[in-house]
């Protein structure tokens, strides 16, 4: 996955919204966005897409040539028999780059606990994927407790293991925020990630990239300060809006 110091990311995942048919209609009008960009070939803006997994071949094949980082949504914990998984080596076949962990839906729901998200993590290493960790407390308390809670889930999910730092992206998702009708106030998103950089010095970590999700969309990245990018999700199922932070992400450079 291109990366620099400086680098925004932008990224988009479409969950279960779309079906198939409309995954690719998406995908074709995601592609126009990005080639009517020729400034994002200088990788000073990543954008990455997420589709659901019957999609992913498609994907690579309509998203080929372009700026954009192929992502998928999830990957198995660990190797072997397991019905209806998907291994991190064999997305890594399909061309995907990047993988989604860690998600608050899938703590919620499929009862993903931090062991079960360090495994993903591994898994990801070892197939060559950059992990993108999705981390966020569950209510809204002030910049320092959340940076806290934060920090503690990055801990956890790379058992200690901070010597992989190229290959980790991390999502500050709000848990309160996903879904919401706004996103998260500027201010205390960018609050939140300083504070969360600077305890991350401790591992030798505070240039992490660190991109803000929950109800993100247009309009927002221009406010926001020491923050690498965007991770957009039902606003950017428009790809006019997905062109839009993009043209915003361009202007910070």
């Amino acid at each position: 996955m291109p990366r620099t110091g400086s680098s925004t990311y932008v990224g988009v995942s479409t969950k279960m919204y779309l079906g198939y048919r409309d995954s690719l209609r998406w995908l074709e009008e995601v592609r126009a966005e990005l080639d009517a960009r020729p400034a994002l070939a200088a990788g000073r803006v990543v954008p990455f897409i997420i589709p659901s997994f019957p999609v992913l071949p498609a994907a690579a094949e309509i998203l080929s040539g372009s700026a954009a980082v192929l992502g998928a949504q999830n990957c198995s914990p660990a190797p072997g028999p397991w019905t209806g998984e998907i291994s991190a080596a064999m997305l890594a076949e399909l061309g995907v780059e990047l993988v989604e962990l860690g998600h608050a839906e899938r703590r919620r729901h499929f009862g993903e606990d931090d062991g079960v998200v360090a495994a993903k993590v591994d898994q990801s290493r070892s197939a060559g994927l950059t992990a993108l960790l999705c981390v966020g407390e569950e209510r809204r308390g002030t910049p320092s407790e959340a940076a806290e809670y934060v920090v503690g889930q990055l801990e956890a999910a790379l058992s200690g293991r901070w010597d992989g730092m190229e290959r980790t992206l991390v999502a500050y998702e709000p848990v309160w925020a996903i879904g919401a009708d706004e996103p998260a106030d500027a201010g205390y998103v960018t609050a939140v990630v300083r504070d969360t950089r600077r305890r991350l010095e401790r591992h030798g970590a505070g240039e992490l990239p660190i991109i803000y999700g929950g109800s993100a969309k247009p309009g927002l990245l221009p406010r926001l300060n020491g923050v690498s990018g965007l991770f957009l999700g039902r606003f950017a199922h428009e790809a006019a809006n997905f062109g839009r932070v993009l043209d915003e992400a361009l202007a910070r450079q």
